[in-house]
């Protein structure tokens, strides 16, 4: 059963009244519009939001027969603030940007460098060999091969037809 108000509302210029048909679920439908507005640009602003979402690094995987190569681009870190932890079907990449202290005496400085704690974690496609895996870190590219196990080198599937009668 449909619930209804009708509602009397005085036109100013022709001193008459119309009769509108209340609708409940517009005025939700007005609050829920005006909480989406409020939300997305006095809390979050675009600028804040694209920065939290791009704070990470960059990277790369490439599947080989053999291995999986994941490469992740990390300047201004050093090897020492990074931790690596692989399993057999995920990497997880964490580590801190630390930021350097500058002092000017006139003026502002202003920095686009981020800086902070990060965290990747990647799911891989293969099974990996975690006990085999070697990395390499040189002028801030980071450099991850996951060899795959042998079961995963060797999966061969075998598809059946069976003919339609």
């Amino acid at each position: 059963m449909r619930q209804t108000k009708q509602i009397k509302i005085l036109n100013p210029r022709e001193k008459t009244m119309v009769l509108v048909r209340y609708n409940p679920w517009q005025e939700l439908k007005l609050q829920q519009r005006q909480l989406n507005r409020l939300f997305d640009s006095a809390i979050m602003p675009s600028s804040l939001f694209e920065k939290a979402t791009t704070r990470g690094v960059p990277a790369e995987i490439k599947e080989t027969e053999d291995a999986i190569h994941l490469k992740l681009e990390m300047p201004g870190i050093e090897a020492k603030d990074l931790d690596i932890q692989v399993t057999e079907d995920t990497v997880s990449i964490s580590g801190e940007r630390k930021s350097e202290t500058k002092t000017e005496e006139k003026g502002v400085i202003r920095s686009e460098f981020q800086y902070g704690k990060f965290q990747r974690v990647f799911s891989l496609p293969a099974k990996i060999q975690n006990t085999d895996v070697t990395a390499d870190y040189k002028d801030g590219i980071l450099n991850l091969t996951l060899p795959k196990t042998k079961e995963e080198k060797n999966k061969v599937v075998k598809v059946n037809l069976q003919a339609a009668n």
